[in-house]
């Protein structure tokens, strides 16, 4: 089972405007993925300051941020949660992986395709000191991940599979935070990143490609798992703030 990403401090809590901007953000947003929120709640500034024990203010900048990973969205009369369309997931997932492992596959079929050793020596640099000092878990890992995936991408040499990438995970990035929520998916992403960019740097090209595939598979896998419970909790939660 999952365990919270945050401990809810006392109402009482002191701290700056900025620590408490980004307090009730991040309670915001796990309760947001945890699925405790039902989608039918607005989540109104009043209610949710009083929740927080905090001024409108802090509540509104953590809707406005919501909303621009995704999470939220504005109806008529306010913000509602996002609710994960799982079928546009899978179809996207299914896009992202062809542009993923085509950045492999071009230099497995044309030997003078190589892929730029610079970008696959800074990736390597990067995620070395990530496994030395793992980051805790937490939905913005996403970020991290899409540079690793964009930075491959830029490396086998085609600018428009790269864009093609990029926007994907965009797209799907709201509920991709969903992958990054306890240590054991940090440390494994760490882990195979790695894995991936070693094989590439020795011309490992075919185990590679089948690390990518697994890579990305796997990771499709644990979000449409935590996206679906997520759902289930939505249904079964309503008011709660």
């Amino acid at each position: 089972m999952d365990t919270p990403l945050y401990t809810r401090p006392g109402r009482g809590a002191e701290g700056t405007a900025t620590s408490r901007r980004d307090r009730v953000y991040a309670l915001m947003r796990e309760e947001v993925l945890s699925g405790r929120i039902s989608p039918h709640t607005r989540l109104g500034e009043v209610r949710l300051a009083e929740h927080f024990g905090v001024s409108r203010t802090p509540v509104r900048e953590a809707l406005a941020r919501l909303h621009s990973d995704g999470l939220v969205e504005r109806r008529e009369n306010g913000f509602y949660v996002t609710v994960p369309n799982l079928a546009e997931l899978r179809d996207l997932y299914e896009l992202r992986v062809t542009l993923e492992l085509r950045g492999i596959a071009r230099a497995i079929e044309d030997p003078t395709v190589t892929h730029d050793p610079d970008i696959l020596a800074d990736e390597r640099e990067r995620w070395e000191k990530l496994r030395v000092e793992p980051p805790a878990p937490d939905p913005s890992f996403v970020l991290l991940d899409e540079d690793y995936h964009a930075a491959l991408s830029r490396a086998s040499g085609n600018r428009a599979l790269t864009e093609s990438l990029v926007s994907v995970n965009q797209r799907i990035r709201r509920v991709r935070m969903y992958d990054f929520l306890t240590e054991d998916r940090v440390a494994s992403t760490i882990t195979e990143h790695i894995q991936i960019v070693e094989h590439l740097m020795a011309r490992e090209l075919d185990s590679a490609y089948r690390a990518m595939h697994d890579h990305v598979g796997a990771s499709m896998q644990v979000v449409l798992e935590r996206a679906q419970r997520a759902l289930t909790q939505m249904a079964l939660h309503s008011d709660i703030l």
